[in-house]
């Protein structure tokens, strides 16, 4: 089962990749952010390089100097918000660097050209190219095709891996709502046999019940056992039920 999780947590864990990549999509370029990235007002980011295209289109007669706007001030609006930008007299510099950006930029990157980890991917041991995709019902150990055909388990039921984790999974539901079914009844239990002591000891602490008790026992002795068994044998048969 610890294979088939380790392949459950390589999944997941790529998922997050793919949902990281799409934050860091530039709407202009539809590229992944080039550094530096600069933040506007309306906490939108771009690449610097888009940021002054977008402010050369909404400014085509300003000056120009190597293909960048040598101007200073002037707007543009943001291309995901159409909030309008405002630049001072440095220009499309006097925006402020997302620095956080361009580090998770870097650290995407790191983990993208990371080499995948044998564990990500679990294989079968003796077949080093095959993934534990079946679990052997016999041996009760997840295994590979290869070892089912011609390997150690060819001479045992097998069955999906993804079935029999489900159905383990839910097996293992079930008994933890026994569990919790059977920790209540207990719960109930013990607070009957705590409401029965404290009825027996209010009943020794109350002197006239004590007397009362006295005087039929005297005259009633013989008939005074055979009644406390009846007790017993009945508070205990309702403690079974």
């Amino acid at each position: 089962m610890s294979a088939s999780l380790n392949y459950k947590s390589f999944s997941k864990e790529q998922q997050t990749m793919d949902n990281l990549e799409k934050q860091l999509i530039c709407p202009i370029c539809l590229e992944m952010f080039t550094k530096p990235v600069v933040i506007l007002p309306c906490q939108h980011n771009l690449c610097r390089k888009c940021a002054s295209d977008i402010f050369q289109a909404s400014n085509p007669y300003l000056p120009t100097r190597g293909g960048t706007t040598v101007a200073s001030g002037g707007r543009f609006r943001c291309p995901s918000c159409r909030h309008e930008v405002v630049l001072d007299r440095h220009g499309i510099y006097g925006l402020q660097r997302n620095l956080l950006v361009e580090n998770i930029i870097d650290i995407y990157k790191q983990e993208s050209t990371r080499p995948e980890k044998k564990s990500d991917q679990p294989r079968c041991e003796e077949h080093e190219e095959e993934r534990i995709n079946i679990y052997c019902l016999n041996c009760e150990v997840p295994t590979c095709s290869l070892c089912k055909i011609f390997g150690a388990h060819k001479d045992c039921q097998v069955a999906p891996l993804t079935h029999v984790f489900q159905r383990q999974k839910s097996e293992l539901s079930d008994g933890i709502a026994v569990l919790v079914g059977s920790n209540d009844r207990v719960q109930g239990m013990i607070s009957q046999l705590e409401d029965t002591c404290k009825t027996i000891e209010i009943g020794f602490e109350d002197p006239p019940l004590q007397g009362q008790a006295a005087a039929s026992g005297s005259g009633n002795g013989a008939d005074s056992e055979p009644a406390r068994h009846i007790f017993s044998f009945s508070w205990l048969n309702s403690l079974n039920e």
